[in-house]
């Protein structure tokens, strides 16, 4: 029985009787010490001497390297292969290759977890382990704990030392599983069925799959997107007390990236203070923005006359005169933001820094046409 025995295993009521049964077994030397457990016991691992898993730092390289393949692939994409400028965001948006690069390292780590502890460390497709058709296999899936010796490699077992060896130890219901014949390859045969029916199997679920969505394209709650509920812009709608589709923005909303006019009147106008130093980089951007927006009312050297006909009714005011020339710049500013009279608000058409450099360009064409003695040496 020995020559033919794969395993001597035996059953222990507790995780303690079983821990203690662990050192003396594994000092008789009678072959491969393996528990059988139906959780997890606390120091077994250690009594069994077995190492520390592999799968862990396995795990860990194939992690990185998904996200640095990801990272890799999405760079040489986004700034080598087809360089596009999205948003005006730079080629290299590693913000924007986030979501791939976890995805791709989600997958490499779980291919590598299951095929890992599947096929290199449980050695899988290999399903006919002889410990599945011992006895003690029923107990072990429920409450009791079991502790085997194993034949180790070439070197036969003795069956007879090792039920001893487990009988000193406190073990019950000993048990000797027999060592199962040598596994023959598959025939020619076997495999061209295999085959067969994994071609069936495709082929099967293929054609219905086709014919499924083609007799029935449309299956609650699934639609197509050109038939889901929307609303359309400029569209009525019966929902709203108004019967506008559209609403309003929520009382106090901000839009992003601009706070609201804050300025309540003149006298408060008059206290604002050009940021922008003048200088001839800010006088250019003034100068560029005056001739865009203002020179057509106001004229290009801001006297009232501009290129409008007389078509147009209303009179553009001189900004050369005395009046305009004693304004302060935040007053000034005010008039672009809110507008006066027939001049409508800029604060839609110009930047905040494009109002101040106008207001700077404004100045610099008022002192010229209004030069002061000290300006003429």
């Amino acid at each position: 029985m020995s020559e033919r025995a794969f395993a001597v295993v035996g059953l222990f009521d507790s995780p303690d009787a079983l821990l203690r049964a662990v050192a003396p077994i594994r000092a008789a030397s009678l072959g491969r010490v393996e528990a059988y457990t139906p959780y997890p016991v606390h120091g077994l691992a250690t009594s069994l001497g077995l190492k520390r898993s592999p799968v862990g730092g396995m795990v860990l390289v194939m992690a990185l390297l998904g996200a640095a393949t990801a990272l890799g692939f999405q760079w040489w994409v986004a700034a080598v292969d087809y360089p596009i400028t999205t948003g005006g965001k730079a080629f290299f948006s590693w913000e924007a290759f986030v979501p791939v690069m976890f995805e791709v390292m989600v997958a490499f780590a779980t291919f590598t977890a299951g095929l890992a502890m599947l096929l290199l460390l449980n050695r899988l497709p290999f399903f006919g382990h002889p410990m599945l058709g011992s006895s003690v296999m029923a107990a072990v899936t429920r409450d009791r704990l079991a502790l085997a010796i194993e034949k180790d490699g070439d070197v036969e077992l003795d069956a007879t030392n090792a039920r001893a060896a487990l009988e000193a130890a406190g073990a019950q219901s000993i048990e000797v599983v027999a060592l199962p014949a040598p596994s023959q390859p598959a025939s020619a045969r076997t495999l061209g069925w295999m085959l067969g029916g994994i071609a069936a199997a495709c082929l099967t679920s293929g054609f219905l799959t086709y014919w499924v969505v083609k007799l029935f394209p449309v299956l609650p709650p699934m639609v197509h997107m050109l038939q889901q509920p929307r609303i359309n812009p400029q569209s009525q709608n019966g929902f709203f007390a108004d019967g506008r589709t559209q609403r309003l923005p929520v009382a106090g909303t901000v839009a992003r990236g601009y706070l609201p006019y804050a300025v309540a009147n003149a006298d408060e106008a008059d206290r604002l203070v050009n940021p922008l130093p003048r200088s001839a980089e800010v006088l250019a951007r003034g100068r560029r923005a005056y001739s865009t927006f203002c020179s057509v009312c106001h004229g290009p050297l801001a006297t009232g006359v501009g290129t409008l006909s007389s078509a147009y009714g209303a009179k553009p005011a001189n900004l050369q005169s005395q009046t305009f020339r004693d304004y302060s710049d935040g007053h000034i500013y005010d008039v672009i933001m809110r507008g006066k009279n027939a001049m409508p608000s800029y604060a839609e058409d110009l930047s905040e820094d494009e109002r101040w450099a106008v207001i700077h360009y404004l100045r610099a064409l008022q002192r010229a046409q209004n030069a002061k003695q000290e300006d003429l040496r």
